[in-house]
């Protein structure tokens, strides 16, 4: 299961459970504008690409919750 990691690993924007962000394999994790112009869709860190990450259903969130623990590079 997916972490859903509340931050961007470059600028530590927040990004709730339901923003647009990228992650990576290894669930590195991105705010759009990062990965659009600095890191141009590869993971800085694995050199993966990165995809758009899915957004986990409301009704979920409670039984399986998104990560708290921040993440930055």
């Amino acid at each position: 299961m997916l972490q859903l990691r509340p931050n961007c690993e470059s600028c530590d924007c927040d990004l709730g459970t339901a923003s647009v962000a990228y992650i990576c394999t290894f669930e590195c994790t991105f705010c759009e504008i990062c990965t659009v112009n600095i890191h141009q869709y590869l993971c800085p860190n694995c050199q993966g690409n990165l995809e758009k990450r899915p957004i986990r259903p409301e009704n979920l969130l409670e039984q399986h919750p998104a990560s708290t623990e921040r993440v930055i590079k």
